[in-house]
């Protein structure tokens, strides 16, 4: 995976590219600068509504700020976007994270 800068600089070429801004995301997300990942989460949905990943790394990153609340709205539209292109893979995923969120 290219690093954070790498990345920056892909995007100043072409700041529209969803899976350049999902890729830094995850970079952040990765290094734990979590505020700063749900910036570029949020330009994935903003890019491509669709993208229900960014919804579960977003809730990812919501719980990891403790920002619970948040995390549960963004896994409810994931899951709904996700049945909704028929992964059910992906649904299941978000909704043991927002059972176990919820639980807690």
């Amino acid at each position: 995976m290219p690093t954070i800068e790498q990345l920056q600089v892909l995007l100043a070429e072409d700041p529209e590219d969803v899976f350049l801004n999902f890729g830094l995301a995850l970079q952040f997300s990765k290094e734990e600068r979590h505020s700063e990942s749900l910036t570029h989460f949020d330009r994935v949905i903003e890019l491509d509504p669709g993208y229900f990943a960014a919804y579960h790394q977003k809730a990812l990153s919501l719980v990891r700020l403790r920002r619970v609340a948040e995390a549960q709205a963004a896994l409810t539209t994931g899951m709904e976007l996700a049945s909704g292109q028929g992964d059910r893979h992906a649904h299941d995923n978000m909704r043991v994270l927002l059972e176990s969120i919820s639980a807690g």
